[in-house]
């Protein structure tokens, strides 16, 4: 009871304000997750924000958001047991508690919610490509059968009561239900939703025109630093 008043009664409206007016989200296609109100599904999406677990609520309103964290999230303890009942799934760091977070990931799936995953694991601020990431993340959707959607953030120039702004506007386009094949085996599965999420994100990020930040690759020979 706790849980569902911090998140949809006081969560909420403070994150979709800061989403909707400081970072400038829109939702694109958000009509797509209609396809499965009454069923749980993992969202992958890539990783530009430092607040990119604020993203997914807004996304998927009114079903809750569930996201795999780094152990940082749970790391105070005072606001360990808050930041889990918002819907932080954190990643253990060691092999004992590997099967607890299996259990709870499994469990929130199966309540009909959705497990936000940004498979790229580290932020990039304001990256408009998308960075190479492994299969390993959709060993879940794999082994449950569990559908997929895809969320893409992209970054356009913004106007703020006809100023153009400096930082953009973040929009995120939604993109599925993608679903396992039952004549595939588990790797396959994963390999097959990798592609197609990976395919999505390519294809999506292609509709950011505005480079807030500017990514240079320095090579190890160009100079010490590497």
């Amino acid at each position: 009871l706790l849980s569902f008043l911090l998140y949809y009664l006081i969560a909420v409206p403070i994150v979709w304000f800061y989403t909707k007016f400081v970072m400038g989200l829109k939702v694109e296609n958000r009509r797509a997750l209609r396809k499965l109100r009454k069923t749980g599904y993992f969202l992958y999406g890539n990783h530009t924000q430092l607040l990119d677990p604020l993203i997914p609520p807004m996304v998927t309103f009114p079903k809750k958001a569930y996201t795999v964290a780094n152990p940082d999230a749970v790391s105070i303890k005072f606001l360990k047991n808050i930041v889990m009942m918002l819907g932080a799934l954190p990643i253990p760091t060691d092999f004992s508690g590997m099967q607890r977070f299996i259990s709870a990931v499994e469990t929130r799936c199966a309540g009909k919610n959705c497990i936000a995953i940004y498979p790229e694991a580290h932020v990039w601020p304001y990256y408009t490509g998308i960075r190479p990431f492994e299969k390993t993340s959709f060993r879940f959707p794999a082994e449950l059968k569990a559908p997929v959607y895809v969320m893409t953030t992209t970054y356009t120039r913004r106007r703020f009561f006809g100023v153009v702004t400096k930082r953009p506007k973040l929009t995120v386009y939604v993109d599925g239900p993608y679903y396992t094949d039952s004549e595939l085996s588990i790797k396959e599965n994963q390999q097959q939703l990798h592609d197609k999420v990976e395919a999505a994100m390519n294809m999506y990020s292609k509709k950011s025109d505005y480079e807030y930040i500017h990514y240079e690759y320095v090579g190890q020979d160009t100079d010490n630093r590497g």
